[in-house]
Order: C-alpha cells, then sequence, then structure tokens
C-alpha cells in the first residue's frame, strides 16, 4: 500500500473527503517526526511506538574497495509494534 491507496482507505473509514484524510495524514507524520526530532517518543496504545534509538560509532566496509570506513554515531527512528498489533498480523 502506497500513501494514496492508505489516504483513500482513511477517507472511506472515516467517512472522510480525500482532502481531509490526506491533511490528517499528512499533520500524523508531520507532528510525529517534530517530537522525534525532540527526541521524544509517541506511543499508541495497543498500535505500537515510535521513539529515537542510539546507534553506536562503529567500523564499516566499503563494499566496492574493502577498505575499511568510520561510520559515525547516529540517531535512528524506530518502530516497536503495540500487543494489540502483533495479535492481530498474528492471527490466522
Amino acid at each position: 500500500m502506497n500513501k494514496q491507496e492508505l489516504v483513500d482507505a482513511i477517507a472511506k473509514e472515516a467517512g472522510l473527503t480525500k482532502k481531509d484524510a490526506s491533511g490528517a495524514l499528512e499533520a500524523f507524520i508531520d507532528i510525529v517526526g517534530k517530537q522525534l526530532k525532540k527526541k521524544d517518543k509517541v506511543q499508541l496504545v495497543g498500535f505500537g511506538t515510535f521513539e529515537v534509538s542510539k546507534r553506536a560509532a562503529r567500523e564499516g566496509r566499503n563494499p566496492q574497495t574493502g577498505a575499511t570506513m568510520k561510520i559515525p554515531a547516529s540517531l535512528a527512528p524506530k518502530f516497536k509494534a503495540g500487543k494489540a498489533l502483533k495479535d492481530l498480523v498474528n492471527k490466522k
């Protein structure tokens, strides 16, 4: 499912116009991004948690030359699924 298909599904499920559904999705993405930038986490009970994790500096290899290189420490967004979402996915 791509972004437009998600907007269409949200509009149909919530009884919104596609424009309103698109605006709501854009607002959600924007707000989650801003919170993660501030290193806050966004927790949606039953769905999951968006948070930032620290990645330590490490050595890596250039796949073309095989030369070692240093990869600096960084922050990465992470999503951890909630129990209700895991249960929904695993139901048969």
